[in-house]
C-alpha cells in the first residue's frame, strides 16, 4: 500500500501533466481525501468511489479518496497506482471539462456513469432475485 504522501506526489505529477485550460473554473481545486467513500446506491462493499467532481455553491472541484483506493487497490506500488490514478483524475476532468462546456445527454460522461449504476444495480437485482 503507498502511502498518502507517495499518493500525493503521484496526483500532483499526474496535475503537471494536464494543460492549463483543464483547470478553468475549477475553484475547489483537486483535493485529496484520506477517507473512503461509497456511493449510496452501493449495495455491499463492492463499490467504492475513487474520484468525484463536485459543484456547489458556485464551486467546482474534484476529490480524490486515498481511503477507497487503499481498500480497492490494496497491493498498488507506485507505477501501479500512477495508472490507475492517471485515469481517475483524467474521468473527473472530463466531468468538469463537459459541465463547462455545457454537454449533456447520452453522450455525455455523466450519461456513461448513470448507465453504469444502472448495470450495477440490475446485477444487483438478478443476483437476489437467483437466492
Amino acid at each position: 500500500m503507498i502511502s498518502i504522501e507517495q499518493y500525493k506526489q503521484i496526483v500532483s505529477q499526474l496535475l503537471d501533466e494536464l494543460p492549463e485550460e483543464f483547470f478553468r473554473e475549477l475553484s475547489g481545486g483537486v483535493i485529496v481525501s484520506e477517507a473512503f467513500a461509497i456511493p449510496d446506491y452501493a449495495r455491499g462493499n463492492d463499490l467504492y468511489t475513487l474520484g468525484l467532481y463536485k459543484v456547489f455553491s458556485g464551486v467546482r472541484q474534484i476529490l480524490l479518496f486515498k481511503g477507497s483506493f487503499d481498500r480497492v487497490y490494496p497491493q498498488a506500488d507506485a507505477d501501479e497506482a500512477q495508472s490507475i490514478l492517471r485515469g481517475v483524475l483524467r474521468h473527473e476532468f472530463r466531468h468538469h471539462l463537459e459541465f463547462l462546456a455545457g454537454v449533456h445527454g447520452s453522450a455525455s460522461l455523466e450519461a456513461a456513469d448513470e448507465r453504469e449504476k444502472r448495470a450495477y444495480l440490475e446485477r444487483h437485482r438478478t443476483a437476489g432475485e437467483k437466492k
